[in-house]
């Protein structure tokens, strides 16, 4: 099984996470059972981790879907239209900005003609590799969900 987070991408990942969530490297250090120092060289790319350890470290940190969709939104994009899925937005707790590490990723979007639900599952499929987050796609058209009328969404 894949990891969900890849180790490669550590230093950044778990730097964007911490200070996104205000920490410093002391309180991440303490939140996730490990020493300052261990920390610090992580950011610092001086040492690997493990996809349990840099899991660890995301869920410590409250590292968020919003914080993965802003960094691959141009390769979300590309997924999308290598699937026939276009015009892709963005709703629920991601879209509001009340997204936790714990929370999914909600996206409508439009499909192509011609295109099937094996297109909408390599989508699905690819964005949640790309992002580490489980990832929901609602389609935008003839059938449309009436939930979508009252819905706001945020264009990727």
């Amino acid at each position: 099984m894949a990891a969900r987070f890849d180790p490669e991408n550590a230093a950044v990942l778990v730097k964007v996470a911490r200070l996104d969530s205000g920490m410093s490297q002391a309180d991440l250090a303490r939140s996730a059972g490990m020493s300052q120092p261990h920390v610090a060289a992580i950011e610092a790319g001086r040492r690997a981790v493990s996809a349990e350890v840099l899991e660890r470290l995301l869920r410590a940190a409250d590292y968020r879907p919003s914080i993965a969709l802003e960094e691959h939104a141009a390769e979300i994009v590309a997924a999308g239209a290598r699937s026939g899925v276009a015009d892709i937005r963005v709703f629920g707790s991601a879209a509001r900005g009340s997204d936790h590490f714990t929370s999914d990723i909600d996206l409508v979007a439009k499909l192509a003609p011609g295109r099937s639900y094996f297109d909408i599952a390599r989508f699905q499929n690819d964005v949640q590799s790309l992002t580490g987050f489980p990832v929901d796609v609602v389609i935008d058209g003839e059938g449309r969900p009436a939930f979508l009328d009252e819905t706001v969404t945020v264009p990727l």
